[in-house]
Protein backbone atom coordinates (compact mmCIF):
# COMPACT_ATOMS: atom_id res chain seq x y z
CA UNK A 1 0.00 0.00 0.00
CA UNK A 2 3.03 2.01 0.65
CA UNK A 3 4.55 1.54 -2.38
CA UNK A 4 0.93 2.57 -4.36
CA UNK A 5 0.50 5.99 -2.65
CA UNK A 6 4.21 6.38 -3.77
CA UNK A 7 3.84 6.10 -7.01
CA UNK A 8 0.21 7.67 -7.61
CA UNK A 9 1.94 10.85 -5.75
CA UNK A 10 4.72 11.08 -8.32
CA UNK A 11 1.99 10.18 -11.09
CA UNK A 12 -0.32 12.93 -9.93
CA UNK A 13 2.97 15.31 -10.24
CA UNK A 14 3.96 13.97 -13.62
CA UNK A 15 0.56 14.90 -14.78
CA UNK A 16 0.17 18.27 -13.27
CA UNK A 17 4.02 19.41 -14.64
CA UNK A 18 2.51 18.12 -18.26
CA UNK A 19 -0.77 19.86 -17.90
CA UNK A 20 1.30 23.17 -16.82
CA UNK A 21 3.79 22.87 -19.46
CA UNK A 22 0.73 22.65 -21.74
CA UNK A 23 -1.05 25.48 -20.60
CA UNK A 24 2.05 27.84 -20.89
CA UNK A 25 2.84 26.23 -24.16
CA UNK A 26 -0.29 27.47 -25.92
CA UNK A 27 -0.44 30.59 -23.79
CA UNK A 28 2.64 31.81 -25.14
CA UNK A 29 1.94 30.37 -28.96
CA UNK A 30 2.21 33.84 -30.17
CA UNK A 31 5.99 34.87 -28.96
CA UNK A 32 8.90 34.07 -31.38
CA UNK A 33 12.34 33.00 -30.39
CA UNK A 34 15.49 33.92 -33.05
CA UNK A 35 18.18 31.43 -34.05
CA UNK A 36 20.11 32.88 -30.91
CA UNK A 37 17.43 31.69 -28.54
CA UNK A 38 17.54 28.41 -29.45
CA UNK A 39 21.36 28.54 -29.80
CA UNK A 40 20.92 29.42 -25.69
CA UNK A 41 18.67 27.06 -24.82
CA UNK A 42 20.03 24.01 -26.55
CA UNK A 43 23.25 24.98 -25.11
CA UNK A 44 21.84 25.33 -21.48
CA UNK A 45 19.59 22.05 -21.73
CA UNK A 46 23.03 20.70 -22.85
CA UNK A 47 25.13 21.76 -20.29
CA UNK A 48 22.75 21.04 -17.61
CA UNK A 49 22.31 17.25 -19.05
CA UNK A 50 26.35 17.10 -19.08
CA UNK A 51 26.56 18.33 -15.29
CA UNK A 52 24.06 16.00 -14.00
CA UNK A 53 25.29 12.72 -16.18
CA UNK A 54 28.55 13.12 -14.55
CA UNK A 55 27.60 14.00 -10.84
CA UNK A 56 25.76 11.01 -10.86
CA UNK A 57 28.70 9.21 -12.62
CA UNK A 58 30.51 10.29 -9.63
CA UNK A 59 27.79 9.08 -6.92
CA UNK A 60 28.38 5.93 -8.40
CA UNK A 61 32.20 5.92 -8.56
CA UNK A 62 32.69 6.92 -5.16
CA UNK A 63 29.90 4.50 -3.52
CA UNK A 64 31.81 1.57 -5.84
CA UNK A 65 35.36 2.47 -4.41
CA UNK A 66 34.29 2.56 -0.93
CA UNK A 67 34.63 6.51 -0.47
CA UNK A 68 31.19 6.93 1.33
CA UNK A 69 31.72 4.13 3.83
CA UNK A 70 32.22 5.15 7.18
CA UNK A 71 36.01 6.20 8.49
CA UNK A 72 38.05 3.06 9.54
CA UNK A 73 40.07 4.20 12.42
CA UNK A 74 43.28 2.12 13.29
CA UNK A 75 43.24 0.58 16.85
CA UNK A 76 45.94 1.48 18.96
CA UNK A 77 47.33 -0.74 21.47
CA UNK A 78 47.82 1.05 24.76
Amino acid sequence: MKTFIIVASLVCLLVAAAAIGLFQWFKFDEVQMSGHGYVAMGLGVGFSLLLGVGLMALVFYSNRHGYDDDPQLPHSED
